[in-house]
């Protein structure tokens, strides 16, 4: 299970940057696309999008850093373990 751990981890490395890419590459196209009329309004929707999923993306980046260095090894199972 650790190493699925680990290799998801890569995963998600690789796909933060992927969707922001992917994301940025639509917006343009559709920016790109709308009728000058409409293109305010998709400026927009394209600015809002991409201010809420960066830090999304981030948060899977960073997520996927620390499954890959194991950090998700031993999780602890009472309070107990928790060290302060």
């Amino acid at each position: 299970m650790n190493t699925l751990k680990k290799l998801l981890g890569f995963v998600w490395m690789i796909l933060a940057p992927a969707i922001i890419c992917f994301l940025m590459y639509e917006a343009y196209v559709k920016i790109g696309t709308a009728k000058p009329a409409e293109k305010a309004n998709t400026i927009l929707q394209w600015v809002i999008i991409l201010i809420i999923f960066t830090p999304i993306s981030v948060g899977f980046f960073l997520f996927g850093k620390y499954a890959a260095n194991n950090e998700y090894d031993h999780l602890p199972e009472s309070s107990a373990e928790l060290i302060d």
